[in-house]
């Protein structure tokens, strides 16, 4: 078509469409229309509308530059040609549709537009094809917007007569619409049509019209049987339902394209590289991963000839997560033979718990593609659709958890390939005193009964548990299988925690106590040990808070809290108070201090607090006066009065006699305040306000009432006090004035010491790296279950919070370990980086396994783990693998692949270990290895080439 347009200047051309980029993103919502342009002619257009930026003048006035570039400047772009992006269908194939090539990768292929800004550029430029793609809703919430650039693409088989046709449909359309369609693609009567979800050419009902296909779990490229039925047999459906399989991926390379990349990211990406032009946009063809890359250096690599397996696989968007587990598994040298040999007749196609085999088949079609000669890297797309199928957690384009995908693969391959077609129900008989050796070889003969497949073969091992009933002693011991061993990364059983402790009642100064707990204990532990260490009376308690910023940032109440919620440089007060009657509050006073301008001035800014607030019981049944509460604080505060001081009628020779006097003169003062024992009538209570304080200095203290007003405690000390009903606490201030600080020696509530400080005696020893041997000590010791993990004794016929102790029993083939460096708290996802020195060689565990009668030592050698790096929900996961015909290691980062050395391998970046046993005469045999240093200067080791 011929575009008329008014000239306009490169610069307007460019503001022109940034402002409607912006515009258009600031209101981008479900349903909208986005249109896909070739990733080529957009980067002519930026360089066009950007030639000037680099030779621009100072004064960068328009008119100047549009001549610096001279003859150099560069060409308007040519009308927009998409035709890279889609396949040319061949001539006078009228009716397929604009198909996009199936592995385009946005940033790198295309960009995608707003539809403002796509009508702009079209009326500017003309050209085609036009490729609209609409926003839906993603995410596991359903909250974050992407632009389906794929919509499903499902093949309808038509029966009885057996016709095909291929359809592209939103999956966001509900099942109602894809009938609707169908019926129309074969020209069919819609009352006699039902359609199933015919994945793996077996018949899933499709009952519920208004369920969307992503709801219904349909996948790209599946089968969808369009039955033409006779009305009387329609009700025979209801027979079937919905089930779990995964759609059959026949035709391989597709799934929704990498602009749903973080979920909504595909939006982003490409408005970022709108709105900044071209400086943005040159990042944006890196921000698609390094499977985008187009070229491989093939050569060089097969001179060894014999050895395959150095095959990359791409990302298809946050899949590192997969990639790096699956290239350890199929690195494992019985997978490698297992599933390049025929595996097929062992394939469990009956078992509800596995997937009909569709998973067993992705994956032995992946190592075999990982195998086979060449190096291009792979695009594990139909394993992931399958993956997707199977375990919605992993789907989208989120990162997810390595170790949670090895351990769903292990399950999820097993069931596929259990030789067990009929599981017997065996129930397992208590050891009742019998030797363990008969005990252990009952239970593992009942698993394999059940559970026997090339995973058993080689990951499984077994271990025995001891549970202990504190109460009556009863002993149980199981037996049970593990497929891997998860192991916490601490080595000390205990931990030292320094906590200050303040009385209420004036009877003594703050004092720091250090008690040693279980690291894995609850407040509960560490209550105790401080009561057993501060010789709490039988009449008290200890309240536990934990201060930050010089107030208290939450009480630890709940006994069962976590120690481990508790960090080394958090800051905890313990509070002795009585053991109450029910209906009282806690007083919390919270000191301030003038702060000053530093310079000439010297000018106050205001009252901030300081120090470590005070806590005291007050009773809710009475009515409490401001008098009332400055004779609490004045008794609090008792044990810091400096003895000299006469204006506090207390002249007194030790500080500690000082203090004891001045709480038994206090005692009787407040005693009133805070035992709500005492009987509203009782006599002590008639004249203890007004009497008591005439002798005594007032504090400048101020409530923090109900309103959330401040009121003087200073004036009207009869006046009563209303308390808040929905707060346990009371809030007041006590403003530390210079002559106030002249009556008081206050560096008893200044410095609070963390709960574990590390000096310089101690950081030597923390220096030692935690070794992998520490972890699984502290996986097998015994511990105390945790509360809701109670054990029912069979003996007391009760729930018993018994103690566990587990041993390894049984050692597999190949031992995998998981070292558990994320925890999961309230509120947080939490990564440990600490280093673990775990070896490469000589991994020994003989001393760890029960089983005395295998005399044979238990020795095994590192051969792959995957690593994490970055954050939590983020980060990237790689692995290191040594392949071993060449006994040589390798780094697998998604498609690139690269030597390194032996001492390279670990880091604190190791989080999955792969261990294979090693028999005795292989025993020795690495010292003799290669050099990973002897890589030849010819690059004979240049895998794939880096961009």
């Amino acid at each position: 078509m011929t575009v008329v347009k008014k000239e306009l200047t490169l610069e307007e051309e460019k503001l022109t469409i940034r402002d409607i980029s912006i515009a258009a993103e600031a209101q981008t919502k479900q349903g909208d229309t986005f249109f896909l342009i070739t990733q080529r002619w957009w980067q002519e257009w930026l360089e066009y509308v950007n030639q000037n930026q680099a030779s621009t003048v100072n004064d960068g006035s328009a008119s100047e530059h549009q001549f610096l570039g001279g003859s150099t400047a560069l060409k308007r772009p040519s009308s927009i040609n998409n035709s890279d992006l889609i396949y040319q269908a061949a001539s006078g194939d009228s009716n397929v549709g604009i198909e996009l090539h199936d592995t385009l990768v946005e940033g790198t292929d295309y960009i995608l537009l707003p539809q403002e800004v796509w009508n702009q550029l079209y009326e500017w430029y003309g050209g085609g094809p036009i490729l609209p793609r609409k926003v839906i809703n993603s995410g596991l919430s359903q909250t974050e917007l992407a632009v389906e650039v794929y919509p499903l693409r499902l093949q309808l088989h038509l029966m009885p007569k057996d016709e095909r046709s291929t359809i592209r449909i939103s999956k966001k359309e509900t099942i109602r619409e894809l009938h609707k369609k169908a019926c129309e693609i074969f020209s069919l009567n819609p009352e006699i049509v039902c359609i199933w979800d015919y994945f793996s050419h077996q018949k899933h009902a499709l009952m519920d019209m208004e369920k969307t296909l992503d709801d219904a779990n349909i996948q790209m490229d599946q089968d969808i049987l369009v039955e033409v039925v006779n009305s009387n047999s329609a009700g025979g459906m209801n027979s079937f339902h919905e089930n779990g399989a995964a759609d059959n991926g026949m035709v391989a390379l597709v799934e929704p394209s990498q602009s749903n990349f973080s979920n909504a990211e595909g939006l982003s990406l490409s408005k970022g590289s709108t709105r900044n032009g071209n400086a943005e946009l040159s990042q944006s063809q890196h921000l698609a991963s390094s499977g985008t890359e187009k070229t491989y250096a093939s050569t060089g690599v097969s001179t060894r000839g014999s050895t395959c397996g150095l095959t990359g696989l791409m990302n298809l968007g946050n899949t590192c997560f997969m990639n790096s587990a699956i290239q350890c598994l199929v690195h494992t040298p019985e997978f490698a033979r297992y599933f390049r040999e025929d595996y097929y007749q062992e394939i469990n196609r009956q078992n509800p718990l596995g997937m009909v085999g569709e998973l067993a088949l992705a994956f032995g079609d992946l190592l075999r593609k990982l195998w086979a000669p060449g190096r291009t890297p792979v695009a594990p797309r139909p394993f992931k659709a399958k993956l997707a199928r199977f375990a919605p957690q992993f789907s989208g384009y989120n990162q997810h958890d390595s170790q949670e995908l090895l351990a769903f693969l292990l399950d999820g391959l097993h069931e596929d390939l259990n030789r067990v077609k009929h599981k017997p129900y065996i129930k397992s008989k208590d050891a009742d005193g019998r030797p363990d050796e008969e005990v252990a070889d009952e239970y593992w003969a009942n698993h394999i009964a059940r559970n026997d497949s090339i995973i058993v073969d080689v990951c499984q091992g077994q271990y025995k548990s001891t549970l202990v009933c504190p109460v009556c002693n009863k002993v149980s011991v199981t037996f049970d299988p593990f497929m891997y061993l998860s192991l916490p990364l601490q080595s000390a059983t205990t931990r030292s925690m320094t906590v200050t402790i303040f009385t209420c009642d004036g009877s003594a100064l703050p004092a720091a106590c250090t008690v040693t707990v279980p690291k894995q204990g609850r407040c509960r532990d560490l209550i105790q040990a401080l009561g057993n260490s501060c010789s709490l009376k039988h009449t008290e308690k200890v309240l536990l808070a934990e201060i930050r910023g010089h107030l208290i940032h939450r009480f630890l109440e709940d006994p069962l809290i976590s120690l481990s919620s508790i960090k080394d440089d958090d800051h905890l007060a313990a509070y002795k108070i009585p053991k109450l009657a029910k209906n009282s509050k806690f007083l919390q006073l919270i000191h301030r201090r003038e702060e000053r301008e530093i310079g000439i001035s010297q000018s106050s800014v205001g009252w901030k607090p300081y120090g470590t607030p005070l806590v005291s019981p007050i009773s809710c049944d009475d009515v409490i006066t401001r008098g009332d509460i400055q004779l609490i604080v004045h008794r609090m505060l008792s044990p810091m009065l400096r003895s000299e001081n006469p204006g506090f009628n207390c002249v007194s020779r030790s500080k500690a006699s000082s203090a004891a006097a001045n709480a038994s003169r206090l005692t009787a003062a407040s005693e009133a305040c805070i035992d709500s024992s005492l009987p509203n009538d009782d006599p002590r209570q008639k004249d203890m306000s007004s009497s008591k304080l005439a002798n005594l200095e007032k504090l400048p203290l101020q409530l923090v009432d109900e309103n959330n007003a401040c009121i003087d405690l200073t004036v009207g000390e009869d006046k009563s006090v209303k308390l808040s009903s929905s707060s346990m606490s009371i809030l007041v201030f006590v403003d530390w004035s210079q002559k106030l600080l002249e009556n008081y020696d206050t560096r008893y509530i200044e410095n609070l010491p963390e709960v574990t400080k590390y000096g310089p005696a101690t950081k030597k020893a923390r220096t030692e790296p935690l070794s992998l041997y520490s972890c699984l000590e502290a996986f097998l010791r015994e511990e105390p279950l945790v509360p809701e993990d109670m054990w029912y004794c069979p003996t007391c016929k009760e729930r018993r919070q018994a103690s566990k102790k587990l041993d390894l029993w049984r050692l597999p083939e190949v031992l995998v370990i998981h070292l558990k460096r994320f925890s999961y708290s309230r509120s947080m996802k939490h990564k440990l980086e600490t280093f673990v020195n775990f070896p490469i060689h000589d991994f020994d565990l003989t001393k760890y396994v029960a089983n005395k009668n295998n005399s044979r030592r238990q020795l095994y050698e590192l051969y792959a783990l995957t690593n994490h790096y970055g954050g939590m929900g983020s980060g990237h996961y790689t692995a290191h693998i040594k392949l071993l015909d060449e006994n040589r290691w390798y780094n697998f980062d998604d498609s690139h692949i690269s030597p390194i050395n032996e001492e390279d391998v670990k880091s604190a970046a190791a989080y999955v270990l792969f261990y294979r046993r090693v028999r005795a005469d292989h025993h020795h045999h690495h010292h003799h290895s290669v050099s990973n240093g002897a890589v030849s200067s010819a690059g004979q080791h240049n895998i794939s080439s880096r961009k």
